[in-house]
């Protein structure tokens, strides 16, 4: 039997100084001097960060019990498998500006500690909505929807930063210098302080980082309604995108078939917030559902990919 406790807010400061903590000894010790991040280096922090989630969820079952262990689960491989969109796009906003692969990993370190800030402040906006405004659930359903099917149909049209209206107020605004400075995102010009193009890159990555939020809060919470849930799977999701990026930047045409799966997945979450007054889908099937839509469409894009090139070799 599970020990029942209340989320209180000790549990809330002790997991946040946990993640504190690894962010620290992140930068201030593994990635102290700037390096190039290897695909071994890369594949075994995405397994570290990985076994730490799954203890995580062992935890939450020990402690608050099956039902928000499964929805934790659920929430993270929801998180991770729409992070992986994310990752292309970063790959190719780190193509676009040329960034040497020394200093991605110090991007993507502030880029994903913003990110966490920013999807605090959106998950509690958004579970403040819910509890005021329960309809608030069938809103974001609707928007998931239209998100998948749009995800679905959609274009890929590259990175085009001069869209980006963040990228042109820091432009207008504010001095760019026109080289890199080492992983610095300020220099000094003419006895003046300047910003990088590594400064240009990381707003780049904050403001797509946001984006993506528009699609991956409103999908948490049509598997849970619980914020510390919603918080810690992204939070999780989010520190396990850094490594990730590095496994998967090499390999983003051989996922084909992904977004499909993505698209597939927002539309499920849609509908399963819009019929709950109809037909209830309880955590355990959503996380066997999603788990093995994303299965399948890897295995898809893998199985094509693999058709594709020896094809070719004939």
């Amino acid at each position: 039997m599970p020990i029942q406790t209340d989320i209180s807010w000790w549990y809330w400061a002790a997991f946040i100084a946990i993640i504190v903590v690894f962010l620290s000894l992140d930068l201030g010790v593994f990635h102290r001097k700037a390096h190039s991040v290897r695909f071994k280096e890369a594949l075994i922090w995405t397994a570290i960060w990985f076994f730490v989630a799954m203890l995580f969820a062992w935890g939450l079952h020990y402690l608050r019990g099956q039902e928000e262990s499964l929805e934790f689960l659920t929430g993270y491989i929801v998180e991770l498998s729409l992070s992986m969109d994310n990752v292309f796009v970063m790959a190719l906003i780190f193509g676009y500006f040329r960034v040497p692969s020394a200093y991605q990993h110090r991007v993507l370190f502030w880029g994903i500690l913003g990110a966490l800030i920013m999807r605090g402040i959106m998950i509690g906006a958004g579970a403040v909505l819910v509890r005021k405004f329960e309809w608030t659930l069938l809103i974001f359903g609707a928007f998931l929807v239209f998100s998948g099917v749009k995800m679905l149909f959609s274009r890929d049209e590259g990175v085009d930063p001069e869209k980006n209206i963040m990228i042109r107020l820091a432009r207008k605004f504010l001095p760019v210098s026109a080289d890199f400075d080492a992983y610095h995102f300020v220099t000094t010009l003419n006895h003046r302080k300047v910003l990088t193009p590594l400064a240009l890159v990381l707003v780049m990555v904050e403001t797509t980082d946001v984006v993506f939020a528009f699609d991956s809060i409103p999908a948490i919470f049509g598997i849970t309604t619980k914020e510390f849930i919603v918080f810690t799977s992204n939070v999780f999701a989010i520190l396990g995108l850094r490594s990730l990026y590095f496994v998967l930047a090499g390999a983003i045409s051989y996922f084909q078939y992904l977004k499909f799966g993505l698209s597939l997945v927002l539309v499920f979450i849609g509908v399963k917030m819009l019929i709950p007054a109809y037909v209830h889908i309880s955590v355990a099937w959503s996380l066997g559902v999603v788990a093995g839509i994303i299965l399948i469409s890897v295995l898809a894009s893998l199985a094509g990919t693999w058709f594709q090139q020896k094809h070719k070799r004939k």
